[in-house]
């Protein structure tokens, strides 16, 4: 047998695993090497196998999954990576938890998130079931607070909960646009040390959607009594939330039905929330296993075509890896434990997209592009459910398959979803490659990771073209540290400033269009952020919202650049550009 595979990991590689990932001691002195990491996550998910009739395992599994995470052509969800074989052993990033209209759930909620962010998930929550503030509460004769208060106990819970030593906690925090309290909630970050631990997204229905283009009003719904308490112009709801987007990035937006229409288990209740980054719909309790390719890795030996027999060998391998996963992940509760693996959810996604289109030649923001990823997506996707297939034989459907949508179609899969899109960003980094289906946020850009730690790189591929173009490069770099776009720089020729364009060149329709094409070959939900320049206006945002509802998307964020006064992404040397 050949000698393992040696990782080749850049400096800013290294940082993130050195201050994230990498196994310490008492004293937190590191005392675990990168490959000794991959070698740690292989043998612990290649133990799964174990479970399994001899027939049915996978030879060589633990240097088969070493080789694709040491090759950095793959890389499962941060918590994997950081608790396999070691004593905490909770493999999952993607958790909801349920909040019913009662003090004993909305606390017990707070306890379980509390045991999840620690051990280094995220945990997504709809406050749509809370009754509205003011309205009453019978066992003391007083009046409801509302979600909103309720919230910002949440919020407090993640301050004083560190994950595992290594990140703040995340949250995803919903609310349906029918709720009485919907425009308290959609103010709440303009405040910009309001709920500073959550993301929000106003939950739309196609109802509300339909209201909003035809000018009528809609109803309020208390959800306690179930009966509209009021009529709102749906335009003046709607302009509110676009407006607050556009100040400050959020809240972002969740279709609901939508949602619901690809739920692959209707039988177990409707989807009412989801993870923190909006990509991973889930039940009350569920959790989800995510992981994501490298395409850029992924050409042919000449670079100038997608290598797609190179993605049928590993698409299987990585379904086979995500779905040991779940067998070897430690849940915080055992309701979790349960609803996963009811439905055995796994989302195998791509990162380094922008990277595979620069190096075919291909413009981001073109046709052609749009035409790569449906192909590309639409390739891993059958691939991927062909391996859940596989496995469906060797292992068995997931338990709640009776009933389910799968077996209404005659589909026999061992996992009820299979393909997500994530945001891969800091496995990216391990991998060095953009991230997940996004652009590039600049050529030259600054990452902050751990609220402190700030990365610095300039894009490999612009830096191999420049020398080999003869290209001043010291001066570029301090012209492109304080800009998001090299459109106006002559220096540089037409052809690469065409060819390696930025997430501010490109229009909102256009991100917009790129995430239903990835949507389309999704069976859960897609991570994109519509990057907008500080010149956006509100009706952009109000443009791409309707866009999204009409392609198919599940939700979408957007974020013009300095609406924040801290920001993840940044031109080199600014804090905000």
């Amino acid at each position: 047998m050949t000698r393992p595979l040696s990782p080749r990991l850049t400096p800013n590689a290294r940082t993130v695993l050195r201050q994230r990932y990498l196994a310490r001691d008492a004293k937190g002195v590191v005392t675990e090497t990168p490959a000794a990491l991959f070698q740690r996550v292989a043998a612990d998910i290649a133990s799964a196998e174990r479970l399994y009739p001899p027939g049915t395992r996978l030879a060589l599994a633990a240097r088969r999954f070493y080789d694709v995470m040491a090759s950095r052509t793959f890389l499962p969800n941060s918590p994997t990576l950081m608790n396999a074989g070691r004593p905490l052993q909770q493999l999952s990033a993607c958790f909801v938890l349920p909040v019913d209209d009662s003090l004993e759930s909305i606390f017990d909620a707070v306890k379980y998130q509390a045991l999840i962010h620690q051990s280094g998930g995220g945990t997504g929550f709809s406050f749509s079931r809370l009754r509205p503030a003011a309205d009453a509460v019978a066992t003391t004769s007083g009046a409801a607070s509302g979600p909103v208060s309720f919230m910002r106990v949440f919020n407090l819970s993640t301050d004083v909960i560190k994950q595992g030593g290594t990140r703040r906690g995340a949250n995803m925090g919903i609310l349906r646009v029918d709720h009485p309290d919907i425009l308290e909630f959609i103010a709440l970050k303009q405040n910009p040390m309001e709920m500073t631990n959550f993301n929000l997204s106003v939950g739309l229905t196609d109802e509300f959607m339909e209201a909003v283009r035809h000018s009528r009003r809609y109803a309020l719904v208390n959800p306690r009594t179930k009966r509209p308490v009021k009529r709102l112009p749906a335009a003046l709801v709607f302009n509110r939330l676009v407006e607050a987007a556009w100040q400050s990035g959020e809240p972002g937006v969740v279709f609901l039905d939508t949602i619901n229409r690809a739920n692959p288990t209707p039988q177990l209740g409707s989807i009412e929330a989801t993870n923190p980054c909006g990509e991973q719909p889930l039940l009350g309790y569920e959790s989800c296993t995510l992981g994501s390719i490298n395409v850029a890795r992924c050409l042919t030996r000449d670079g100038r075509a997608i290598d797609y027999d190179m993605l049928a060998a590993i698409v299987p391998l990585t379904v086979r890896f995500l779905d040991d996963v779940l067998d070897r992940t430690r849940f915080p509760l055992p309701a979790i434990d349960r609803q996963t693996k009811l439905t055995r959810k796994i989302g195998l996604g791509i990162m380094g997209f922008a990277d595979l289109l620069i190096r075919l030649g291909i413009p981001y923001d073109t046709e052609e592009a749009l035409k790569v990823g449906d192909q590309l997506m639409r390739a891993i996707q059958s691939q991927a459910h062909a391996a859940s297939e596989q496995l469906a034989t060797e292992r068995g459907v997931f338990p709640a398959y009776q009933g389910s949508r799968l077996q209404d179609e005659g589909r026999r899969r061992r996992n009820a979803t299979v393909t997500t899109i994530a945001p891969t960003g800091t496995i990216s980094i391990i991998a060095d490659c953009s991230a997940g289906i996004e652009p590039l946020y600049g050529i030259s850009v600054t990452r902050t990771i751990m609220e402190d730690i700030r990365l610095e790189s300039f894009h490999p591929e612009f830096l191999k073209q420049a020398r080999a173009r003869g290209l001043a490069l010291e001066t570029l770099r301090r012209e492109m540290a304080h800009s998001e776009s090299i459109r106006h720089l002559t220096q540089i020729p037409e052809d690469m400033r065409r060819l390696f364009v930025t997430a501010h060149d490109i229009s909102p329709a256009h991100h917009v269009r790129m995430q239903a094409v990835f949507q389309r070959s999704s069976d859960s939900g897609v991570s994109k952020t519509i990057n907008l320049p500080p010149t956006a206006t509100p009706k952009d945002v109000a443009a791409a919202f309707q866009l999204a509802h009409e392609l198919g998307c599940k939700g979408l964020t957007v974020y013009r650049s300095g609406s924040r006064a801290h920001q993840v992404l940044a031109c080199t040397h600014v804090q905000s550009c």
